[in-house]
């Protein structure tokens, strides 16, 4: 399964991708990500938690944001899908970050993690609570990494 990572086909709304973002954290944590009747367009439009993912380049590049995350980093859609994840932490809390999504890469999963993040005004929060997990298709296929969080605090 591959996905077009771009503003013409935006993964917002995608039946497949919003698959592979729930069937993979459902697999790999064991519990459900949404209820039942819970589409794609509710996890972009109406969630209350963030929702985040990135590819898997040698330098991820966000490719999914919900609106909530939107609305804690202060990027629109067009900016966060072309923004690289790393630059979601400043300079000196990218390398946590790292050891973060490093261990996702061995475990698998990671719970209950937490991080100091930057919005795009500069505003510094706090992301705790959050879940980070492997993007795994039904084949094995890593196609990236997902995180979400149910809320953040400013620093």
């Amino acid at each position: 399964m591959t996905f077009a990572y771009d503003n013409h086909a935006p993964l917002r709304s995608d039946a497949d991708f919003f698959s592979l973002l729930t069937g993979s954290y459902q697999r790999i944590t064991g519990r459900r990500l949404v209820q039942d009747g819970q589409g794609p367009d509710w996890l972009y439009n109406d969630a209350p938690f963030v929702v985040l993912a990135h590819n898997t380049d040698p330098d991820p590049r966000f490719i999914y944001a919900n609106r909530t995350g939107q609305n804690c980093f202060e990027y629109s859609w067009e900016e966060f899908i072309t923004l690289p994840s790393r630059l979601s932490a400043e300079q000196p809390d990218r390398a946590e970050r790292q050891r973060l999504l490093d261990s996702v890469t061995r475990d698998g999963f990671v719970d209950n993690g937490r991080g100091l993040r930057i919005a795009k005004s500069g505003r510094r929060f706090w992301i705790e609570k959050v879940t980070v997990w492997q993007l795994i298709d039904e084949n094995g296929k890593r196609l990236g990494q997902a995180a979400t969080f149910p809320s953040w605090r400013d620093e």
